[in-house]
């Protein structure tokens, strides 16, 4: 592996992450669907939080898949970078033959805000970087997509999609649904059933990379390294679209 600068590290690890993901579903196979979930959170992590030790040593690390005790750790708060990872987001999706819509999600934040980050998207042979960000599309006017889970679309969404003129597109995880937006499969994201900060840090650094809208449904800022990791809510969209969203979601919540 060569190791550039925080950019190249984000890839690198998030490429061959996944790459190890994909030897263990050939491995594995897909009829023990909880074995095939538990072996690909372990072995992504395991791999992610060695790597980032030997790379990285003087740094923080926020992982989905640490022990309470180590996400709750104070000296995440006071350090200056955070890597916050996803070692496998959309268990679901990978546990599923013939599902590409999952991810592997591997984020730098340092002093307030996401620096360096990259989706690897292992099952679609891609992966989206801050080195590199995606040219964000055109929404081309008329009615365009929203991209929302596959199994609990918030109810709330489905009334935006009526408000605004919108078609709702099922993706598996929050990356791949990120990752939609970036690369012209939908045109926006909008999500509130819960999320944590490793669901998202990766995909929003990408997406502020490429110029994309990124907020809470509120309009506010998000926020990361933070003493609660959760992060309910997210807004991603192509930049001319987020007005009309954040105004529809304001409309719907009064």
């Amino acid at each position: 592996m060569t190791i550039r600068d925080d950019h190249a590290v984000a890839a690198d690890l998030a490429n061959e992450a996944g790459e190890r993901l994909l030897q263990v579903r050939r491995r594995m196979g897909f009829d023990d669907a909880a074995a095939l979930k538990a072996e690909g959170d372990r072995s992504s992590h395991v791999f992610l939080m060695e790597a980032l030790a030997r790379l990285r040593p003087s740094d923080s690390v926020l992982s989905e898949e640490a022990t309470r005790e180590e996400r709750l750790d104070p000296r995440r708060l006071s350090a200056e970078r955070v890597w916050i990872v996803d070692p496998l987001d959309g268990t679901r999706e990978f546990s599923e033959e013939g599902r590409a819509d999952w991810a592997v999600h591997v984020a730098l934040w340092e002093r307030g805000r996401l620096t360096a980050g990259a989706v690897a998207l292992p099952a679609q042979g891609r992966t989206l970087t801050t080195a590199e960000p995606p040219k964000l599309p055109s929404s081309g006017g008329g009615r365009f997509r929203i991209a929302v889970s596959r199994t609990r679309p918030p109810e709330f969404v489905q009334k935006l999609a009526y408000l605004v003129g919108a078609d709702l597109v099922p993706i598996g995880s929050a990356g791949a649904k990120i990752s939609a937006v970036l690369t012209g499969e939908v045109e926006a994201y909008v999500h509130a059933g819960g999320q944590y900060e490793w669901d998202s840090a990766a995909p929003v650094a990408v997406a502020q990379a490429a110029g994309a809208h990124t907020s809470r449904v509120d309009g506010a800022e998000l926020a990361y390294n933070q003493a609660d990791p959760s992060l309910p809510d997210i807004l991603v969209s192509l930049p001319e679209l987020a007005a009309s969203l954040l105004a529809g979601i304001r409309d719907l919540h009064r």
